[in-house]
């Protein structure tokens, strides 16, 4: 593997994220998780990966902490993010400082040993992600994601999954095959001017049916073709809850690399999830309760 960079280089820039996060409407309950965000960097500290296809603005584990305290966040799970490649450190450091409130969600490439993979549970893993999104390269090796599914089965890990709609239908079969839990990030990107009824939410909201897959209702922000507020994602994840409620997950996103469109505020996607589940007692399941089953928070 070649050695990471400080961030020097030609590739593409992503948006801060908004500053000013507003504070939101309703109390989160004890113990409530962020379980889809990011720390990145600081770059002269956890370099950014050669091969990244974007340099994001570091984002550091203070920050996150930050963020949390403010909106009333106790818990996270940290995903790591292409570009920092397989290098897990940052992530890591973060759950390191988190007195148990962090777990992770690693970036493996095929230089990764078994006991790497033993190593990162002990550091707080518990799953490992593949990008097949188009702006991050594409799909991975096939045959070395089912090699993966054979070793991290004896970890009691997940799949965290990161798909374009199309990609849902493409690899339908691939999916029916892994016996293992799979995490959907971001609802699988359904095409929101197609409706809840195109094909690929359709077979997503199949796979929905069967124990072994969790969603995260998060991402509104990538998907609305109205832009903020996002509230036209909403009868998406509301469907998905309707199909699973014991096993959706929730997350900020932050700090949103690789946003396009209206940069999301923090605060305001917190009071989007109330939208999405007006039910106290719903919100709880995704906000303590869910994260708490799949990722074995300390009590």
């Amino acid at each position: 593997m070649a050695p990471a960079d400080n961030g020097a280089g030609p590739y593409k820039s992503c948006q801060p994220p908004d500053p000013n996060p507003v504070k939101p409407g309703f109390q989160l309950p004890p113990g409530a998780c962020d379980a889809h965000c990011h720390v990145f960097g600081p770059g002269d500290v956890f370099p950014y990966h050669p091969s990244r296809s974007y340099t994001p603005p570091d984002a550091s584990r203070q920050t996150l902490k930050n963020l949390h305290d403010f909106l009333g966040l106790e818990r996270a799970v940290i995903v790591q993010a292409s570009c920092h490649g397989p290098d897990n450190t940052a992530m890591l450091d973060a759950i390191a400082h988190s007195n148990g409130k962090y777990r992770g969600v690693c970036h493996i490439d095929e230089s990764t040993t078994e006991k790497d993979l033993h190593d990162l549970h002990d550091g707080g893993v518990r799953g490992v992600r593949f990008n097949f999104v188009k702006h991050l390269g594409g799909a991975p090796d096939i045959d070395f994601l089912r090699r993966t599914v054979d070793v991290i089965r004896g970890l009691d890990w997940h799949l965290v999954l990161h798909f374009d709609a199309a990609d849902l239908l493409e690899y339908k079969s691939l999916l029916e095959e892994l016996s293992i839990r799979i995490v959907i990030d971001h609802m699988g990107r359904p095409k929101v001017a197609e409706g809840v009824e195109q094909a690929s939410f359709q077979t997503l909201l199949d796979f929905m049916k069967n124990e072994n897959y969790w969603v995260k209702v998060c991402g509104l922000e990538r998907i609305s073709v109205d832009g903020a507020p996002f509230h036209d994602g909403i009868p998406f994840a509301q469907s998905l809850i309707e199909v699973a409620p014991d096993r959706i997950i929730w997350g900020t996103d932050f700090p949103h690399p690789n946003i396009n469109g209206d940069m999301p505020n923090d605060g305001e996607l917190v009071n989007l999830l109330g939208l999405v589940a007006p039910d106290e007692t719903q919100r709880k399941k995704i906000l303590v309760d869910n994260p708490h089953r799949l990722y074995e928070f300390e009590s």
